[in-house]
């Protein structure tokens, strides 16, 4: 039998009854784009994050986008981030008008390397933007450091880490502004795009919500440029349904990680990490395998019918729409390694040990 990467239907169908009657319920009340569902979710999403405020959102990228807008960055500020990430990361630092610079990551956690960045500050920094990748969080320590060092803002892109904890406290709740995703292959989900912003300040929400809103003030009345980055009740109200049950699929993920450290221990591969102090939320497990041998594998996995993924095969600083920064190839070498090395194996909540007990054979049968 085949073994997905991911399969939403095992996680909503236990649900559907619920996720049908509030659905009917937000249809009957009328309010379609924020109201009552939306501040519900908010309040509950800010009690989960630990944060004084949760903004809900249009989308993971709208989040990013809002948070570097509400900075007011001009032309020529810098923002210094990873290029080992999903495109939206450094995309929306492009489109507020201020320019990405990318760091190196660390070759063991694969995320930002807090060295790297101290190194990379200039009088142009205005900004840190980390990236707590697949569930594993960043050193904030470090980053917080280095921004109080240099007076210069922290926002995190929590997009696929959301119950993640960095000693204890919850990411997106270390910045000045922490941004989530809700897309579907999320570990919390929305039924199509939505996201959210956790604010640590009431000024930084207050700003926020205004961008939101196309930059309101008052009714009709503009004090900056904003956007429409409403979130749908629709999705609102469904999140609020399933952020009860985060917990328990994020145990039941890191369950599944932990059964695949033992099936997989004596592989040739690299297995992700636990480390001290975080709690990883394994929004992807990847593993990394020798360049040489990814397309061999990836080929035995698909004629095996196991599901994965390659997330991301060409680091940002390569992306021709960046080739202006002139970073060329061998400038980055832990994420342009890392690039060539990684497959993410199927790690949901609902996946079975005869599953992943299917997906080591697989591995074992092609390095054997």
């Amino acid at each position: 039998m085949a073994v997905p990467i991911l399969d939403l239907k095992r996680i909503h169908d236990p649900l559907f009854e619920q996720m049908s009657q509030t659905l009917t319920g937000v249809l009957q009340s009328g309010q379609f784009v924020l109201g009552a569902a939306t501040e519900t979710f908010e309040k509950n999403l800010a009690q989960y994050c630990g944060t004084p405020h949760a903004i809900g959102v249009s989308s993971g990228t709208d989040a990013l986008l809002m948070s570097l807008m509400a900075l007011d960055l001009e032309p020529g500020d810098e923002v210094i981030t990873t290029p080992f990430t999903f495109f939206a990361t450094a995309g929306c630092i492009a489109r507020v008008g201020a320019k990405p610079v990318f760091v190196d990551i660390d070759p063991e956690t694969m995320n930002i390397d807090p060295v790297a960045v101290e190194a990379a500050v200039t009088p142009k920094t205005r900004a840190i933007l980390p990236v707590h990748l697949f569930g594993l969080p960043v050193d904030m320590d470090a980053i917080g450091e280095t921004a109080k060092r240099h007076s210069i803002h922290v926002i995190e892109d929590a997009a696929q880490a959301i119950g993640a904890t960095f000693k204890g406290k919850h990411v997106g709740g270390f910045g000045d502004v922490g941004c989530f995703s809700f897309y579907p292959t999320k570990n919390l989900s929305a039924c199509g795009d939505a996201g959210a912003c956790v604010a640590n300040n009431d000024k930084i929400n207050a700003t926020l919500r205004s961008i939101r809103m196309h930059g309101e003030s008052s009714r009709y009345h503009h004090d900056r440029i904003g956007g429409n980055f409403r979130i749908d009740a629709f999705q609102s109200a469904l999140l609020d349904v399933k952020l009860p049950h985060l917990e328990t699929w994020t145990e039941a993920r890191r369950s599944n990680a932990a059964r695949y450290a033992q099936l997989l221990v004596d592989l040739p591969i690299t297995l992700p990490q636990e480390v001290p102090d975080t709690r990883h939320v394994y929004h992807q497990y990847t593993i990394r395998v020798p360049a040489d041998e990814r397309d061999k594998l990836t080929a035995h996995l698909s004629e095996q019918k196991i599901g994965f993924g390659i997330f991301y095969p060409v680091p940002l600083h390569l992306q021709q729409c960046f080739a202006y920064l002139g970073q060329e190839a061998g400038s980055l070498p832990n994420a342009e390694n890392a690039a060539k090395q990684v497959i993410s194996l199927p790690i949901f909540p609902g996946l079975t040990d005869d599953e992943t007990q299917q997906v080591a054979d697989a591995l074992r049968a092609f390095f054997k």
